[in-house]
């Protein structure tokens, strides 16, 4: 039974590495989620957080929810398409999490992808995890308007619109319009003061506005 078990670890390893020697992208960030896991296993049915930078730089996320059971799972400037393809094995079906907040799409977008693509995206991901966590609440967070990439706002409110249309005619799944509130109030654009220097990711006082739309879901 041990050799078995061994052989099931090796197995499982060279499966990981067999993906990166086939272009797995951040391969090494899931090998330290993996390690993490190997460690202190994230009790079931916690509230998960996943997608791309936005979630993996949001570092105080769980003391913003203090005492709530959040496991942060964040990747890299992962795209929504490699969620599908890559990293719900890993990331997503282990924790058994009864909610998933995701924020994924404004890299396809940055990309070169378009709207609809990066909506049917979504759509993929969505099946896959009512086909393997059918309990789960599912929670879209709004790709916002990142300043640095002004080219795209027009592909970002289409894909933004095709899911939330989508997303209205499905049980147990929630649109968060974590968009419009970081935009200034005047002019409607983004409001740099929120973002860092980089105009792309959000500093503390832009998390600060998506915490106060995200707390009552956070629950």
């Amino acid at each position: 039974m041990k050799i078995r078990i061994i052989l099931l670890l090796v197995l499982a390893t060279f499966g990981i590495a067999a993906h990166a020697q086939r272009g797995f992208p951040f391969d090494n960030e899931i090998r330290d989620f993996k390690h993490q896991d190997s460690i202190s296993m994230p009790a079931k049915n916690g509230i998960l957080f996943t997608g791309s930078s936005s979630i993996r730089k949001w570092t105080d996320l769980e003391k913003r929810f203090a005492g709530k059971p959040i496991i942060r799972r964040g990747v890299g400037g992962c795209t929504i398409e490699q969620l599908v393809n890559y990293y719900t094995p890993y990331i997503l079906y282990p924790y058994q999490p009864r909610k998933i907040f995701i924020y994924a799409g404004e890299n396809d977008i940055a990309e070169g992808k378009t709207g609809k693509f990066t909506a049917r995206q979504f759509y993929r991901l969505w099946a896959m995890i009512k086909q393997n966590l059918p309990n789960a609440e599912i929670y879209y967070m709004a790709i916002k308007p990142s300043p640095s990439r002004a080219k795209y706002f027009s592909e970002v409110r289409i894909a933004n619109s095709l899911v939330r249309s989508f997303i209205k005619k499905r049980k147990h799944t929630h649109f968060i319009d974590v968009a419009s509130v970081i935009l200034d109030p005047v002019t409607r654009k983004p409001d740099t003061s929120l973002f860092e220097s980089d105009m792309l990711h959000l500093n503390s006082k832009g998390y600060d506005k998506w915490q106060a739309v995200l707390a009552p879901y956070v629950k």
